[in-house]
Parts: structure tokens; C-alpha cells; sequence
């Protein structure tokens, strides 16, 4: 297990469980709460021993958005802020810690309680598959305050809301429950115990071939607005890439000897 004052992260291999950990301001955003993500999400780009990760937060919520007092030094000097520079490949930092899930090598699922607003809610979708308790509320919260959302929410809405629904919800920043989330397709699924249904699902993605996982992972992100002949295209690259390998062939055997397949990573 590592932890810092914002993050916690235990490696339960082949199993990490990201834990947002300041819950006495409901993981408020504050600049050290992105860099502490950012340096997570990192660090699980190489976790060749890490199969599937699931993110919570701790205490009363998962995540409330931007924290007021860096909020409120934005307002004061927002010439401080560098929006343009793309410190992560195509990101920067605010854009990173949304957009950083998505291209981590492993599915992440988040579980979701309290409120899910603004940041957090962008937060949220940069994962694969999102779990929701009934009570949760979400929000794209920036309208609020006359912002627009900034921290990769464009880049990851189209692909789970239609378009006119992010417009509503962008223009108005009004508050809705998880079974509305459901409805829209924010969330996947709704659970009593999020996280326990999170560690649940990531128990099952653990248990198939990573690189099949991993190899299936790159083939949704890269096909989902492809045109056609590129997707058919890609769909042949990523089988040959498995095909055959280590992990593949210990897949079928597992299979035909009816017993648990013990993959390499």
C-alpha cells in the first residue's frame, strides 16, 4: 500500500484499489489532490502486475469538484493558471486526471456514493465502467459558476450521452439522481455497496488474460468513432496480437482441463 494525504493506493495484486482520501473537504480538488492523482495514474501506466483498478472516494462522497479556496485563487489571478500547456500528452494536468483513466492499459471501474459534482463527475467517466449507489447525485457543476467543464468532460461524454442531454446538463448544471445517471448511461450500474460490486467486477476482468483484456481495452478506445474498413482493420490487428501468445493458449487449456487459468503478466 502507498498513500499520501490525498490518495491511497493499495495493491491487492492483481487488483488496485485508487482511494481518494480527503474526506473531510468530500475529495475536494485541490492542487495537491491533482498532482497526487496524476502521479497515481502514472504510476499504474507500467503496473504490468495490476490487471484491473477500481477508484473510490473516501468518506461521505467520491468526489465534490474543484476545492473552494483554489476556486476562489483562480478568481483572484486567473493569469496563474495554465490552462494551454498540454503537461501530458495531449492534457494538461485538469484534463489528466479524468482522461488519464481511460488510457491506462487496464479497465478501471469507479464506485460511486455522495455526489459525484463537477470535477468529479468528470472524473468519473475517464473510467471503463462506472457503479453508483441509488442515493448519489451528480452534477456537471461549472455552469454553476460560469465556467464550462474543462477537466476532459467533452472529450468523454459523447461516447455515453447523447448530445442533447449533455447540452441540458451543461447549460443548466442541475442536480440528478443515479437512477437518471443510469437512464442517460453516466453509469452502468446501480449497487447498494459500490465499491464491493466494483471489487466484484474487477475480480472478474482480473481473471481473463490481460493481454486479451489490455488488447480488447486499446481495441474499444481506438474503434469507437472509426469509420468502417479502420475498425475492421483494427479488430485483425488486436486478435493477431493475441493469438497464440502464452496467455492465449493457457486460456484454452484452462478451458479444456475445466480448471482456474494462472496467467503471466
Amino acid at each position: 500500500m502507498s498513500s499520501t494525504d490525498r490518495v491511497t493506493v493499495t495493491h491487492n495484486s492483481p487488483i488496485t484499489h485508487v482511494v481518494l482520501s480527503r474526506a473531510d473537504k468530500r475529495n475536494a480538488l485541490d492542487q495537491a489532490m491533482l498532482e497526487a492523482i496524476a502521479d497515481t495514474i502514472e504510476q499504474l501506466s507500467s503496473a504490468r502486475n495490476t490487471r484491473a483498478v477500481v477508484l473510490s472516494g473516501d468518506g461521505e462522497a467520491f468526489c465534490a469538484g474543484l476545492d473552494f479556496q483554489s476556486f476562489a485563487a483562480m478568481l483572484q489571478n486567473p493569469d496563474s493558471m495554465d490552462f494551454m500547456t498540454r503537461s501530458h500528452g495531449d492534457a494538461n494536468l485538469f484534463q489528466y486526471v479524468a482522461t488519464g483513466w481511460r488510457d491506462l492499459p487496464m479497465p478501471v471501474i469507479t464506485a460511486l456514493h455522495g455526489v459525484a459534482f463537477g470535477g468529479g463527475f468528470q472524473i468519473m467517466l475517464g473510467a471503463d465502467i462506472r457503479v453508483a449507489a441509488p442515493e448519489t447525485r451528480f452534477s456537471i457543476m461549472e455552469a454553476k459558476w460560469g465556467l464550462v467543464p474543462d477537466m476532459g468532460g467533452m472529450a468523454l461524454m459523447p461516447a455515453v450521452a447523447r448530445q442533447d442531454i449533455v447540452r441540458r446538463l451543461t447549460y443548466t448544471a442541475e442536480v440528478f439522481d443515479a437512477t437518471q445517471a443510469l437512464d442517460w448511461g453516466f453509469v452502468t450500474e446501480l449497487a447498494d455497496d459500490p465499491v464491493t460490486r466494483a471489487l466484484e467486477l474487477a475480480a472478474q476482468i482480473a481473471a481473463r488474460s490481460p493481454d486479451g483484456t489490455r488488447a480488447s481495452k486499446r481495441l474499444i478506445s481506438d474503434t469507437w468513432n472509426a469509420n468502417r474498413a479502420d475498425t475492421l482493420m483494427a479488430e485483425s490487428v488486436a486478435q493477431k496480437s493475441v493469438l497464440g501468445g502464452e496467455n492465449q493458449m493457457e486460456a484454452v487449456m484452462a478451458n479444456f482441463e475445466k480448471r482456474a487459468p494462472k496467467f503471466k503478466d
